[in-house]
């Protein structure tokens, strides 16, 4: 192999002199520190030390930097999980901190309060819809379409930074797994009219319990603020029959109801009038025993004093029984000797309504009316009576 004579040799077209190098670099830094460059012809000893210098303090300038980058600032919504060869050491509060430069130590920011929601079922609005993910089974085998959102922020910063495997390092996959997971577990134990309807609540609530129970399973240090679910619905083929469904179950709800308030209505004025019928007969049995025992207890103190005085009780009897009848009767007694046989006139339609009604009470009017008499009757020894009168 021969040798290049153009070797070391700084020409047009030939690579750079090392030795030209050197020395334009030395000159510059004594230039910088305020020394006088020396001719590249006269190299002297002092340059040597000038370079030797330089170079300290480039490397202390450098060193000082090197440190200088292990402060760091971490705000007051964060936290910061410091690494140590990759290794996790702490967790650091906000404020400002030193660790030791990279690649000793570094640091990664963890925004605790930020809020992340993942999509399953649609993608960026509700009318992108994702039929992989929407699409869902329910307990009765019934197909129901299910967009919903899932919201989550960071609870533990260290957790979430070393045993979140994702492709974004956010979680989101994570998430959206564990979403997806629970929400078609969820709805393959109930039935569709529950999910679609009534039940759309208790589905929300169940899906949060269940996703941040998987997430803490696998420690990722991330907690479920709230799933909203934005649309429920059967596939559009069925959309009209599963509407049709919807509106009978209305109506029957409106007929029971209905049925309920007629009821409400009917059955209590049956029962208080059933109650004033029994309280009516219990008044009346009670009252014919009272009579009954009355009309006996009278007839057993009639009889005693019958029995004291025969004539007496019979001329009381006979006079309490013609005054019970002559009062509701419409005929009116005169007494003759009172009259001397004058003409009377006699207002009988108040007679008759002080005396109570009969059937001639129906005239109104003033007539005149003769005197008579009206003897007691005479009684035999057997105690017949006879009447006289004209």
């Amino acid at each position: 192999m021969s040798q290049d004579p153009q070797w070391g040799r700084r020409g047009k077209d030939g690579p750079p002199d090392l030795d030209e190098i050197i020395r334009q670099f030395t000159n510059k830094l004594k230039q910088f520190f305020g020394g006088t460059p020396g001719r590249p012809s006269e190299p002297t000893p002092s340059d040597g030390r000038a370079v030797v210098g330089g170079i300290g303090v480039a490397i202390g300038i450098v060193g000082v930097l090197w440190i200088a980058s292990g402060f760091y600032v971490v705000d007051a919504r964060e936290e910061a999980v410091v690494l140590r060869f990759g290794r996790y050491v702490q967790t650091t509060d906000p404020g400002l901190h030193w660790r030791m430069p990279w690649p000793v130590e570094q640091h990664e920011i963890v925004k605790l309060s930020e809020v992340r929601s993942v999509e399953v079922g649609f993608s960026g609005s509700t009318k992108n819809r994702v039929a992989d993910e929407a699409l869902m089974l329910t307990e009765d085998q019934n197909i129901v379409d299910m967009q919903l959102e899932v919201q989550y922020d960071v609870k533990n910063s260290r957790d979430f930074v070393f045993n979140n495997a994702s492709r974004d390092g956010d979680g989101y996959d994570l998430v959206k797994q564990a979403a997806e997971t629970s929400i078609r577990e969820i709805v393959g134990r109930n039935k569709v009219d529950f999910v679609l309807n009534e039940g759309r609540g208790q589905v929300a609530a169940d899906a949060t319990r269940m996703i941040q129970n998987l997430l803490d399973d696998y420690g990722t240090g991330i907690r479920v603020s709230r799933v909203n679910i934005n649309d429920v619905q059967p596939p559009e083929e069925v959309q009209a029959a599963f509407a049709d469904a919807v509106k009978a179950g209305q109506d029957k709800v409106k007929q029971t109801n209905e049925g309920l308030a007629y009821a409400n209505d009917v059955i209590p004025k049956a029962r208080g009038f059933a109650a004033r019928l029994l309280q009516e007969a219990e008044g009346y049995k009670a009252r014919v025993i009272a009579e009954s025992e009355g009309n006996a207890s009278r007839f057993t103190q009639v009889a005693a004093e019958y029995a004291k005085a025969p004539q007496v009780t019979r001329d009381r009897m006979y006079l309490d029984t013609m005054q019970q009848i002559l009062s509701s009767s419409s005929k009116v007694l005169v007494d003759q000797k009172s009259g001397n046989g004058n003409l009377l006139y006699l207002p009988l339609d108040k007679l008759m309504q002080m005396s109570g009604p009969a059937g001639a009470a129906t005239e109104q009017a003033t007539v005149p009316v003769e005197t008579g008499v009206v003897r007691a009757p005479r009684q035999d020894s057997q105690g017949r009576g006879e009447r006289e009168g004209r």
